[in-house]
């Protein structure tokens, strides 16, 4: 990883504590997105880990409602491929499947559409952060459901102390920058 690029990043991550519920302290990523360089860095580096991770492998890059939707197609671009998207419960048309989940404060539903994927396709799921694993996990369990493949699910930030990676099992994570 380039230090820099990496450091560009960092410097934009903001805290809030107590956000949204009392106890959690809430990593912000908008100074990212607001950054032209930081952002940019933010893709060349999620980019590169993915290349050299799985090549010409990746067949789509799924990104997570709501803020997996300002990485995923930016990231699936820089990589020549076709991003799709994984909603939560009711925003999506036509036949879905679904996969409930649990967050470190209350619970939600995703869906993806039952067309969104063949069977056998590889995909790389990516989010803004890491958190409990709720999320990541409902994902892969959703493309399970449509016979996919996740080869790996990616985010900027990962928070360490609440295991999220652990609710993956067997598929990969990897995170740009990690926090307790």
């Amino acid at each position: 990883m380039a230090d820099s690029e990496l450091q560009l990043v960092a410097q934009r991550i903001r805290s809030f504590p107590d956000f949204p519920v009392p106890g959690v302290l809430f990593r912000d990523i908008s100074p990212v997105l607001k950054h032209p360089d930081s952002f940019r860095a933010s893709i060349s580096l999620l980019a590169n880990h993915l290349k050299k991770a799985h090549g010409g492998r990746i067949d789509y890059i799924a990104g997570l409602d709501s803020r997996g939707f300002l990485f995923g197609p930016s990231l699936a671009q820089e990589l020549g491929l076709g991003c799709i998207l994984i909603r939560k419960r009711g925003k999506l048309p036509g036949p879905t499947v679904c996969a409930s989940y649990a967050l470190e404060y209350g619970k939600a539903e995703l869906e993806i559409q039952r067309d969104a994927l063949e069977p056998g396709q590889k995909v790389v799921v990516v989010d803004d952060l890491l958190a409990t694993g709720g999320t990541m996990r409902a994902a892969c369990e959703l493309l399970g459901q449509l016979q996919a493949q996740v080869l790996e699910c990616v985010s900027l930030v990962e928070l360490t102390s609440l295991k999220g990676r652990e609710k993956l099992g067997a598929v990969p994570f990897f995170s740009l920058l990690q926090y307790e």
